[in-house]
């Protein structure tokens, strides 16, 4: 069975790289502890290789890019960027490309989060970035979700839009590198009404799988970790990862509380 995958997607936060250490601390040494989850931290790419560097000396195992953990310690921590461009390199002003991601030590990416979707990312520009992030030895965390839940189901051809159009194509031997991550938009911020429910997800988990078994086969399909994501706290975490099935969380203002985070580590790593 595999390891429950628990994503923290710490945005545009904190301002400091001190901050991000204090935050980061109790999270690696609570990290160490567990034998069932694999942690990702996804800090702003300001601060991800100060992050890495301060792990590398850590030994309850470590995963950052070409870095390999050496016996007898578990890999149990990595890191991941939050975007990427669609280019590795050239005269594009502000932008990061995934090979920068990965040399700074993340072996993750998260691509198509609802906010960047928000900020201008098409469908055709996740793909992009989809297809260049495999290519260069990233796995991808691909977020899928729907404005709005409507009782006839219409909102399912949505997420098949979205999965199909950033996968379809995709080489086998990089298929194996793709994460989903279901965020109902309307589930997440501040501002959300609230988080899905667990037998809602597992439903929604089904679904997604057929699609993916129309693009990668079956036994890929099958093996391809879904996470769900949306308004996750320590109070909703074990009913998604039980009773929903999910195969881990992508985490969002929450993982910014070591305290409150720790604690959806230990609900995973008990389950």
């Amino acid at each position: 069975m595999k390891n429950k995958l628990i994503v923290a997607n710490w945005k545009a936060n904190p301002e400091s790289i001190r901050e991000a250490k204090e935050i980061f601390s109790p999270i690696k040494r609570a990290a160490a502890k567990l034998n069932q989850v694999e942690v990702v931290i996804c800090p702003p790419a300001v601060w991800l290789a100060e992050l890495v560097k301060g792990a590398r000396n850590w030994n309850g195992g470590v995963a950052l890019g070409s870095l390999k953990a050496t016996p007898p310690f578990r890999v149990r921590l990595s890191f991941g960027g939050q975007d990427a461009f669609w280019e590795l390199i050239g005269a594009y002003t502000g932008q990061l490309g995934p090979t920068m991601i990965r040399n700074a030590g993340a072996t993750y990416l998260i691509i198509g989060h609802s906010e960047t979707r928000a900020l201008g990312d098409t469908d055709n520009l996740i793909k992009a970035k989809v297809r260049l992030a495999l290519k260069h030895g990233l796995k991808v965390i691909l977020c899928v979700g729907e404005k709005a839940r409507d009782e006839h189901g219409k909102y399912l051809q949505i997420l098949r839009g979205q999965i199909e159009s950033a996968l379809t194509g995709v080489p086998r031997t990089q298929a194996k590198q793709i994460i989903l991550a279901y965020e109902p938009i309307w589930a997440i911020g501040a501002q959300a009404k609230g988080a899905d429910t667990p037998a809602a997800f597992l439903e929604q988990s089904i679904f997604l799988r057929k699609v993916l078994t129309g693009i990668i086969g079956r036994e890929m399909a099958l093996d391809c970790s879904i996470l769900y994501g949306g308004s996750v706290d320590a109070d909703n975490a074990a009913g998604f990862l039980d009773e929903g099935g999910a195969n881990g969380l992508l985490v969002g203002r929450v993982s910014l509380s070591p305290e409150s985070f720790i604690k959806i580590l230990k609900i995973a790593n008990s389950i």
